[in-house]
């Protein structure tokens, strides 16, 4: 089994996407991606944009050679859409996926926004999206719906996706923010020996200090119970957020890291780092505008140290 993680927080975008290779099958899970639209009241610099283009490019080749493509739900850092801003991965930029099998999560328990973009993708690919929850297919097995975080934030639910080649177990769990520990059981129940998935989003004021302790109990869980333990996205929002995850490493045995450490590259943390983009590499008045309209370029903001 070969994983290669294309886009996530620690490799400068928002997602959380991946390509799981195994004999005969190229399974892509959350083919979308983001840079977070605003932060610290500022649009993506030019550099985040710079390394969206490369996710994006990524993502379509992959696309391209997919046997399998797995959506685990259906926000806009997780699939391509029909509506997307200059920043995310628009329908129209993927190719066609005639000959591919699709797993996704069914148009229940989500938002009338996500059920719009179940439609949406539907349409696109001219057939209607499965409801493969609690499903099993060869070396696929995937989840009943889980919580997008703890069960009270109201942002619906997702589905996790279990892969298994030979005694390697692979989980893909997209968006559990390690708030849920039924989502932890199940993860465990599948005798994983690598995981991937979102840690809590540290970054964000309503995650209180309850919240964290409970976060913590739970990664503190998986990390313990599993071989290698990949904890990004949400997570990697902000610098403390990294800082928490090289604790839980330090703590836990060393079996916690993140999606650049594991795919060998730099750790780069580009939202969070959004304010120091601008201080160091200032942006021109009306340059998000014109990217919009196809006349900026971010060709001078490709390097960043």
């Amino acid at each position: 089994m070969d994983i290669e993680i294309l886009g996530t927080e620690s490799l400068g975008v928002r997602g959380l996407s991946c390509v799981v290779k195994t004999d005969g099958r190229n399974i892509v899970i959350d083919p979308g991606v983001a840079l977070g639209y605003l932060r610290h009241g500022k649009l993506p610099h030019p550099h985040q944009v710079a390394e969206g283009c490369q996710v994006k490019k990524k993502i379509v080749t992959a696309l391209k050679e997919a046997t399998d493509v797995v959506i685990s739900h259906y926000h806009g850092d997780h699939i391509p859409l029909a509506d997307a801003n200059p920043y995310q991965l628009s329908l129209r930029e993927i190719p066609p996926l005639d000959d591919v099998s699709l797993w996704c999560k069914g148009p229940h328990d989500i938002s009338n926004l996500a059920v719009q973009r179940w439609i949406d993708l539907s349409q696109f690919l001219g057939r209607i999206l499965p409801d493969s929850e609690n499903q099993t297919e060869g070396i696929m097995s995937f989840s009943r719906s889980v919580p997008h975080g703890s069960q009270r934030t109201g942002l619906g639910t997702v589905m996790m996706t279990r892969i298994q080649e030979g005694d390697e177990v692979f989980v893909h769990a997209s968006d559990i923010q390690l708030l849920d520990d039924g989502a932890i059981t199940t993860i465990l129940e599948w005798e994983p020996t690598i995981v991937l998935a979102s840690g809590p989003p540290l970054y964000l004021p309503k995650i209180d200090q309850k919240a964290r302790k409970y976060a913590w109990k739970c990664a503190k869980r998986l990390a313990l119970n599993v071989e290698t333990l990949i904890l990004d996205h949400h997570l990697l929002r902000s610098d403390e957020g990294y800082q928490w995850l090289k604790t839980l490493s330090e703590t836990s045995g060393g079996s916690a890291t993140c999606a650049a450490t594991f795919m060998g590259k730099d750790v780069r943390l580009l939202e969070a780092w959004r304010d120091q983009l601008y201080a160091k590499m200032p942006v021109p008045s009306g340059w998000h505008e014109g990217y919009a309209r196809g006349e900026s370029s971010f060709e001078q903001y490709v390097t960043f140290e």
